[in-house]
This record gives structure tokens, C-alpha cells and sequence, in this order.
């Protein structure tokens, strides 16, 4: 069934890969973004109805009200996510603020689906095979704050027709990626015969395209399945691993310097997702 969908953070590296997948599925798109933010989207301006904000999280449930007009559901991909600072910033918690007036004005207008991008650092790590309903425990107020969101969003909904869905997100790559993550900063580092250095790289992560994540995302949304989705691959991986795939590309495995960078004292060993998809 194609849909009426209001999407929050269209120009950002996962919301740009949502609003792609839902436009190729046939649904019509509501998106808010900061003025501007359109021309980073990579959407045209025929593809979309535009709402521009220079902060949604500020904005008032009044202020909802007509962008929610006929939508048939949300998908909040928004968040404050500065390089560097986010996963112990005090934005988490205006973050909270203003997706719970998002929540809501569309709970108000009936909206039947809300879809929450939460992560997987809700959950309790190190665990190499993460299931949905896999203990909690975040240990940073990024993480914190999501799954506080998550539990009252979940209060906020029920016994109302919004069905509540909230999708976690695994480790992403891809298009838009910043330069300063893992794939980027090796590619960028081995194209130009520089030295990488590097931890041990035992640890075992769960990579995902963000553009499969994006897909991921739409699907949930045409599925209407409800509940918390994991949005991974499935498949367990060592940086190791990673880094000599990638080396193997520029033909330069000779400038992996492994055990060599510091590793933070939050970093788990394993995350690991077990799909949960429909």
C-alpha cells in the first residue's frame, strides 16, 4: 500500500538513503530539513513537499500540526550527531524534547505508524548476537537518551491507533559517510600511500551499506511491522578483516599498522546484530 510518509532528517547520511528508497517504492514524501538542506539530499524538488526548519527540535507541537496533514506515517531520522561530541552532549536531551512533541502532533492527527531510528548501543555490550529483545544497557548519553525516548514513546502510544515502531541501527557505511570514519579515512589514507594506524583489530562489528539500511527502513514502513527491528547485517566481521579488504583495493596491505592507535575504553569487543526484519 503506498503512503503518506513524513520524514525527519532527509539531508542527513541515513535519511538521505530512506527518502531515496521510499520515493523508488512509490510513496509520497513529507520531508522537514534546515533551509538548504534540499541540494544535500540529493532529492528534487518535485520529489518531495519541503518544510523547512532551522531546528526542529525547538519547534512546538502547533508547529506540527500542518505538515502532519494526510500523513499516514512518521519516520523520525533526525538527531543532533556532531562528529566528536554527540555521544555525551547535552543536545541528546533537546533531541528528546522536541521528538516527543513531534510524537505528539502525530499522534493527534492519527497518524497510524511512528518509526523511531534508535542504535545499537541501546543494548547491553559486548553480545556477538544481538536478538531485539536482547538485554539494555547504554553506557553513553547518546545512547541513553535514544532508548529513554524509545520507552516513552512506547507509553505515549499505547492504546491509541499509532503503531510504534523503533528500528536500531548497527554500523553503517556508505555515501555521505564522514571523512573521519573507519571506510573513509581508509580509502583517503591508502589512496595516498599514507600509513594507517590501527588496534589490534580483533574486534568484531556488524557492517551494513547505509543504503541497504535505508532500504531496511522503507520496508518497515510499507510492512508496518511493529516493535523494535534491528538494522544489521547479521554477518560478524573483524576490523582486521575490514581494513585488509580495502587495503587489497589499493594494493597497499604494507601500510596497515596494526595494534599501533589506542583503543577507547568504551569501544565493546563484539556487536553483533541478528536481523529481525519481515
Amino acid at each position: 500500500m503506498k503512503k503518506r510518509i513524513l520524514l525527519t532528517g532527509a539531508s542527513g547520511f541515513v535519511g538521505r538513503q530512506v527518502a531515496r528508497a521510499l520515493i523508488e517504492a512509490g510513496h509520497g514524501l513529507v520531508v522537514t530539513m534546515r533551509p538548504g538542506g534540499l541540494e544535500r539530499s540529493g532529492l528534487g524538488a518535485h520529489e518531495a513537499d519541503v518544510i523547512e526548519t532551522p531546528d526542529l527540535f525547538a519547534e512546538s507541537e502547533a508547529w506540527w500540526a500542518p505538515p502532519m496533514a494526510g500523513v499516514d506515517a512518521v519516520i523520525h531520522a533526525a538527531w543532533s550527531v556532531e562528529p566528536g561530541k554527540y555521544l555525551d552532549s547535552s543536545r541528546n536531551v533537546d533531541c528528546v524534547a522536541g521528538s516527543l512533541r513531534l510524537a505528539d502532533a502525530a499522534r493527534r492527527a492519527g497518524v497510524g505508524q511512528f518509526i523511531g531510528i534508535g542504535t545499537c548501543f541501546e543494548y547491553r555490550l559486548p553480545n556477538d548476537r544481538i536478538t531485539a529483545d536482547a538485554p539494555l544497557g547504554p553506557v553513553t548519553l547518546y545512547a541513553a537518551a535514544k532508548l529513554a525516548l524509545y520507552h516513552m514513546l512506547e507509553r505515549r502510544f499505547a492504546e491509541t491507533g499509532t503503531q510504534l515502531t523503533w528500528a536500531r541501527l548497527f554500523y553503517l557505511f556508505g555515501v555521505g559517510e564522514h571523512p573521519a570514519r573507519l571506510f573513509p579515512m581508509l580509502h583517503r589514507k591508502l589512496a595516498a600511500g599514507e600509513m594507517v594506524e590501527l588496534s589490534s583489530g580483533d574486534k568484531i562489528r556488524d557492517f551494513l551499506d547505509v543504503a541497504e539500511a535505508g532500504s531496511m527502513i522503507a520496508r518497515v514502513a510499507g510492512s508496518e511491522q511493529a516493535g523494535v527491528v534491528n538494522i544489521c547485517s547479521g554477518k560478524p566481521v573483524t576490523i582486521r578483516e575490514i581494513a585488509e579488504e580495502i587495503a587489497d583495493i589499493h594494493g597497499r596491505r604494507d601500510l596497515l599498522r596494526f595494534g599501533t592507535a589506542n583503543v577507547h575504553p568504551r569501544d565493546p569487543f563484539a556487536v553483533v546484530g541478528v536481523p529481525n526484519i519481515l
